[in-house]
């Protein structure tokens, strides 16, 4: 996805705020959408969207840790940049434990913000691909037979022809057949390819269940 795809989400009740930020993100040619309050930026549609979300931490009604709580209930994988004051930072440093991309306190630096948009919108760009290809290599290995997927999970394990026959109470010739098999289904040319498509199902399950920053 190219940067001239992507769009940054402002979330702040300040419409002067709002009007400022517009002006900064919009001087480098990146779409904005801008809301004065959370409830319409998480039904406006733009959880699914590419960029990232500039959000304001302090807001009457619904904060901004309530608006990330809530995309985090979505499973949302929107980068968020929080907005703070001297005094919320540790609410902030709270919020990227449990996945916030980032935090800028007020007064900001007008580069150091764009450069920090621009980092989040490389790891969405990152992670969205990812995720592309973690859907691929699942919807592949759904399509293996069982023996398939045994043979796989003996060859992912680090285990010899011989001992997966062993397990499975099978021939060598067999394993063979089943694993040559297993290897086209899963468009992996060498084992070191199989390998790398495993770890990467492995690792987004992970990042999914821990909200880790990507």
């Amino acid at each position: 996805m190219p940067d001239s795809e992507a769009k940054v989400f402002i979330v702040d009740d300040d419409p002067a705020v709002r009007d400022s930020l517009q002006w900064l993100i919009e001087s480098v040619d990146i779409s904005v959408q801008s809301f004065a309050c959370g409830a319409d930026f998480l039904e406006s549609g733009a959880l699914e969207e590419f960029g990232c979300v500039v959000l304001d931490i302090r807001m009457p009604g619904m904060s901004g840790i309530d608006v990330f709580e809530e995309m985090t209930r979505r499973q949302s994988v929107l980068p968020t940049i929080f907005l703070t004051g001297h005094g919320d930072v540790h609410l902030a440093v709270r919020a990227m434990k449990y996945g916030a991309f980032d935090f800028i306190e007020k007064p900001f630096n007008d580069q150091s913000l764009l450069d920090l948009i621009q980092q989040a919108i490389r790891s969405d760009r990152a992670r969205r691909k990812e995720r592309r290809q973690v859907s691929e290599i699942t919807e592949r290995m759904n399509n293996l037979s069982v023996r398939e997927r045994e043979v796989l999970d003996g060859v992912v394990d680090g285990n010899s022809n011989r001992i997966i026959a062993s397990t499975l109470n099978l021939s060598e010739k067999t394993v063979e057949f089943h694993r040559s098999k297993m290897m086209d289904k899963m468009a992996a040319a060498t084992l070191a390819d199989l390998i790398r498509m495993i770890t990467l199902v492995k690792r987004a399950g992970a990042l999914e269940t821990n909200g880790a920053r990507g």
